[in-house]
């Protein structure tokens, strides 16, 4: 009796015996067999990570992205599912099959399903670092410009306690905030008459932040736009 070996259509082989001496015994046979179905069973185990693994990276990774942004200040939860989703689609569509044929010379025995389920769920992980690396590399950046915004909203509100005129004193935290760049500012306070602001341009460059008054009244919504990705507040 000598082993026979054949590749099944997902890639798996199935073990089997050949039968040399007429009337054998058929539980033979038949333990032949559950052996070979407990082999392509463990086969499609070890091949199965894909689908796992791809959903605990995908929501991982969101959770990574919204508490340290890899860029910015800040990224909302659906853009980061949407950032780590499409990353880990690209990995399975352009390198899982270049991995997984990588890992079968380097073990042969591998059905190439199994090869490529390896090769892309640990190219997931590997995003998912990468994720993770960048995010921590950038925090410190996140962290100036959260302390730029505080430096920034203090300066305004000292000087609209001490210098404005009461009707805009009254609206002391109903500030609008338009982030130019990472040091200026133009914050506008709303008065009795919701068409003019008073508007300050404010510079956090230095020690002390430095204010002058904008002589344009309109308020940030008017003169920057309503959707500018830098504008906080009314």
């Amino acid at each position: 009796m000598r082993p026979a070996y054949a590749e099944g259509s997902d890639g798996v082989y199935a073990v089997g015996r050949m039968d040399d001496r007429p009337g054998q015994d058929d539980s033979e046979d038949d333990a032949d067999g559950v052996r070979g179905r407990l082999r392509r069973l463990r086969w499609r185990m070890s091949g199965a990570w894909g689908v796992p693994v791809f959903a605990l990276t995908t929501l991982a990774g969101t959770a990574i992205l919204t508490t340290r942004p890899i860029a910015g200040e800040s990224i909302d939860v659906v853009g980061a599912f949407l950032l780590c989703g499409f990353a880990n689609l690209a990995v399975l569509a352009v390198l899982a099959p270049g991995g997984g044929w990588w890992l079968r010379r380097r073990r042969p025995q591998l059905p190439r399903s199994v090869a490529a389920d390896r090769a892309g769920s640990g190219l997931m992980l590997g995003v998912l670092a990468l994720f993770t690396g960048l995010g921590l590399l950038h925090h410190g950046s996140v962290l100036d410009a959260a302390d730029a915004d505080a430096r920034e909203l203090r300066a305004v509100r000292a000087y609209l306690e001490h210098q404005a005129p009461p009707e805009y004193v009254h609206n002391i935290g109903r500030e609008s905030v338009w982030k130019q760049s990472d040091v200026q500012y133009r914050t506008c306070v709303p008065g009795n008459d919701p068409r003019r602001h008073l508007c300050l341009y404010v510079d956090v460059s230095g020690p002390n932040p430095t204010i002058s008054v904008d002589p344009d009244q309109r308020p940030n919504s008017r003169v920057a736009g309503v959707d500018s990705p830098g504008r906080r507040g009314g």
